[in-house]
C-alpha cells in the first residue's frame, strides 16, 4: 500500500500489517528527504519491503534518495529506453553510472560501516521504472529491455489521462496497456507491477498473472474509513443525505 501522509506512525502500522510492501510517494505526497529517512528507519524493524518513488527521473533527487537508505526505487514517467538508461545510471556508481560519492556521510552506506560499500553499492539497490503514458506503451519493450531496469511498474491513473480516458483507469484501451506491459516484461524475466485500488480490477491483474501490486493508500484508507462513519453514525440517523456533499465542498 501507499504511504502518502510522511506520518511515522503509519508507517509503522503499515509495517506490521502482514502486506508485502510499502510504497513512499515522494512524487505526490508533502514528503522531505528527513520525512523519507524517518520512515525508512521504522520500517526497517518489521519484515516488508518499503520502496520510494521520486518526484521525477533527475540525477540529483536519485543521489539524495540512495544516500538517505533507499534501496528500492520507482521513477515515475518514464516514456523511452533513454530515460530508462538514465534511471539506471543515477542509481550506480561510476563506471557503471554516474551517482555521486558520499557514502562516508550518508545512511545508505551506514557511514562507511557497510563493508565495501562503494563496489558493492550496486548489489543492494533495485530500479523500477513506471509506464504511465501512451508513449511509455508503445515504447514499453525497450523500455524493459535496458540493462539495469530491474521492474516495470504501470500507473493507470496517468495512462488513462495520457490517452484521453481521464478518471478511467478500467476502460479497456487502458486495461490493454496494463497487458501489453506484463506481456513486455515477462518477454525478458522482469516482473510488472501495476496500481488497482478497485478490488475487482486488482483481482483480474493478479488472475492475469501480475507480479505486484498496490491495493490501497493510507490516505484513502482515512478518508473513505472516516466518511463511513460520518455515514453510519451522522447521516443514517439524521437522514442528512446531503452531509457528504458539504464535507467535501471547498
Amino acid at each position: 500500500m501507499w504511504l502518502c501522509t510522511g506520518s511515522t506512525v503509519n508507517a509503522e502500522i503499515g509495517a506490521g500489517s502482514g502486506l508485502d510492501w510499502l510504497l513512499i510517494d515522494g512524487e505526490h505526497a508533502p514528503l522531505s528527504l528527513e520525512s523519507i529517512q524517518q520512515q525508512l528507519q521504522v520500517i526497517a524493524t518489521y519484515p516488508i519491503t518499503p520502496v520510494v518513488r521520486a518526484p521525477f527521473n533527475d540525477t540529483v533527487t536519485i543521489k539524495q534518495y540512495l544516500d538517505l537508505g533507499v534501496q528500492n526505487l520507482l521513477i515515475p514517467m518514464v516514456n523511452n529506453a533513454e530515460q530508462a538508461e538514465a534511471a539506471v545510471a543515477a542509481a550506480h556508481y561510476p563506471p557503471r553510472g554516474v551517482r555521486g560519492v558520499g557514502s562516508a556521510l550518508a545512511r545508505g552506506a551506514r557511514w562507511n560501516r557497510v563493508e565495501n560499500y562503494l563496489t558493492d553499492a550496486s548489489k543492494y539497490v533495485s530500479v523500477t521504472v513506471q509506464i504511465e503514458t501512451a508513449e511509455a506503451v508503445e515504447n514499453v519493450a525497450g523500455i524493459a529491455a535496458v540493462d539495469g531496469v530491474d521492474a516495470l511498474f504501470v500507473g493507470p491513473s496517468d495512462l488513462a489521462a495520457s490517452m484521453g480516458l481521464i478518471g478511467q483507469q478500467g476502460h479497456p484501451d487502458v486495461v490493454a496497456g496494463v497487458k501489453r506491459a506484463l506481456e513486455a516484461g515477462r518477454a525478458v524475466g522482469k516482473p510488472v507491477g501495476v496500481n488497482a485500488f478497485d478490488p475487482k480490477l486488482a483481482s483480474q491483474y493478479l488472475d492475469e498473472g501480475i507480479d505486484f501490486i498496490l491495493v490501497g493508500a493510507d490516505v484513502a484508507m482515512l478518508a473513505r474509513g472516516s466518511e463511513a462513519l460520518a455515514t453510519k453514525f451522522i447521516e443514517e440517523r439524521t437522514g442528512a443525505a446531503s452531509a457528504g456533499q458539504e464535507r467535501a465542498s471547498y
